[in-house]
C-alpha cells in the first residue's frame, strides 16, 4: 500500500509495477485457457488416431487416456507456475524501470525546485529557464519563469511606492515644522501668523487628499466584494458635472456590473486630471458609449515613452499644476479600479498635445 508519505516517484513506480502485474496476469491468462482448450483438442486428436478401433474400456485405451489425461494436466501445471513465476520477474522489473524512468522524467522538476528554493526577494531576477523539449514540464518551467517576472514587478512596483509615499508624506510635514516654527516666535506677526496658519491648513488638506488616495487605491486592487448595476452614463455625467464638464453621451452608454462609488472616483480622477493638467483657455472632452469612456484635453505636449510612467503612482504629468492639488495617484486609481472591473485604460497623446485616455468596461 501507498502511504501518504511516499515520492512521487515511488509512487509511480509502484503503480507502473502493478498495472503492469493487472495487465499481465490478465494476458497469461488467457494464453493458460487458450493453451489448455488446444490441448483437449490435440489429446482427442490422440486418442483417435492411436485407438480408432478399441472400445473405452480396452486395456491399451485406457493406458493411453490416462497417459494423455496425465500429460495434459502436467502440462498445464508446469506452463501455470513457470507463467506465475515470469510474471512476478517481470513485474519485478517493471517497478525497476519504473522507478528509473520516473527519476528521470521527474529530474527537471527536483531542479526546477532546487532553483525556486533559492529565490528570494532579492534574487527573483533569476529564472527557472526550462530548456529541452516543448512539453508540460517545459510549459510547467516557462510558467513559473512568468510568475516570478509578475512577482518582481510587483516589488519593484511596491518598493518605488514605498519610497514615492514617503518622500511624498515628508514633503508637507516638513513644511508643516517650518511653518510651526515661524508661528512659535515670539516676534510673528498678526500678518505671517495668518499665512502660517494658511500654509498649515493647505499641507493639512494635501495630507488629506494623500491618505484618501491611497486609501482608494488599496481598496481598487484588493478587488470588489459586493457588485451592483451601474448606469455608466449617468456615473460620467454627475463626475463631469462637478467640474462643469459637457458630455458626449449616446443612448447606450452601457450598464457595468461594479461598485458605483468606485466607479465615480474613476471618472472624478479622469475628468480632475484633465482640467488640472490643461493649457489655459483649453478644452476637456468627455464621451461615453457602450461601456467605453473617452477623455481629452488639450495639455501640453506629452512624449509617447512617457505615457506609461503616468500611470504610476506619484507621476505627475507637465501642466499649469504641475506640483499642484492631486497627490499623483489619479491614473494610479484609475487603471487599479478599472482592472477590478475587468476593463483596461488606455493613453496616447494628441495630437496637438494633450492626453487622450480611453477606459473599457464590460458591459451587461
Amino acid at each position: 500500500m501507498i502511504g501518504p508519505g511516499s515520492t512521487i516517484r515511488t509512487r509511480i513506480a509502484l503503480v507502473y509495477g502493478g498495472v503492469f502485474l493487472v495487465l499481465g496476469a490478465c494476458l497469461l491468462g488467457i494464453v493458460n485457457l487458450l493453451s489448455r482448450a488446444g490441448t483437449e483438442d490435440e489429446v482427442a486428436a490422440i486418442r483417435a488416431r492411436a485407438v480408432p478401433a478399441l472400445p473405452v474400456t480396452d486395456v491399451r485405451g485406457g493406458t493411453i487416456v490416462q497417459l494423455t489425461d496425465s500429460v495434459r494436466v502436467a502440462a498445464g501445471q508446469q506452463m501455470l507456475i513457470w507463467s506465475a513465476f515470469a510474471l512476478l520477474g517481470t513485474a519485478l522489473c517493471a517497478v525497476v524501470v519504473g522507478w528509473w524512468t520516473a527519476g528521470r522524467v521527474l529530474r527537471p522538476v527536483h531542479e526546477m525546485t532546487a532553483k525556486a528554493r533559492r529565490l528570494s526577494e532579492r534574487t527573483l531576477h533569476e529564472r527557472i529557464g526550462a530548456s529541452g523539449p516543448d512539453d508540460e514540464l517545459k510549459e510547467l518551467g516557462d510558467t513559473l519563469d512568468a510568475l516570478l517576472a509578475r512577482l518582481q514587478k510587483a516589488f519593484d512596483s511596491q518598493r518605488r511606492f514605498i519610497a514615492n509615499a514617503s518622500h511624498e508624506l515628508r514633503t508637507p510635514l516638513a513644511t508643516q515644522r517650518t511653518a510651526i516654527q515661524v508661528g512659535l516666535d515670539a516676534g510673528c506677526s498678526p500678518d505671517e501668523l495668518a499665512a502660517t496658519k494658511r500654509v498649515l491648513l493647505d499641507n493639512n488638506r494635501r495630507s488629506e487628499r494623500l491618505i484618501e488616495g491611497l486609501l482608494v487605491l488599496a481598496r481598487s486592487e484588493r478587488g470588489l466584494a459586493e457588485r451592483e448595476d451601474v448606469d455608466l452614463g449617468e456615473v460620467v455625467s454627475e463626475g463631469a458635472a462637478r467640474h462643469e464638464v459637457k458630455v458626449a453621451a449616446s443612448r447606450s452608454a452601457g450598464v457595468v456590473r461594479g461598485n458605483r462609488l468606485l466607479l465615480a472616483q474613476l471618472v472624478g480622477n479622469l475628468v480632475a486630471n484633465a482640467v488640472a493638467y490643461n493649457m489655459p483657455d483649453g478644452s476637456v472632452d468627455v464621451r461615453v458609449e457602450s461601456g467605453v469612456l473617452t477623455v481629452c484635453n488639450t495639455g501640453p505636449v506629452v512624449a509617447a515613452e512617457d505615457v506609461p510612467a503616468l500611470f504610476e503612482p506619484f507621476r505627475r504629468g507637465e501642466g499649469r499644476d504641475r506640483m499642484g492639488p492631486g497627490a499623483g495617484l489619479g491614473l494610479s486609481i484609475v487603471r487599479s479600479i478599472a482592472e477590478a472591473h475587468g476593463g483596461t485604460v488606455t493613453a496616447e497623446p494628441g495630437p496637438e498635445g494633450g492626453l487622450a485616455v480611453t477606459v473599457v468596461l464590460p458591459v451587461s
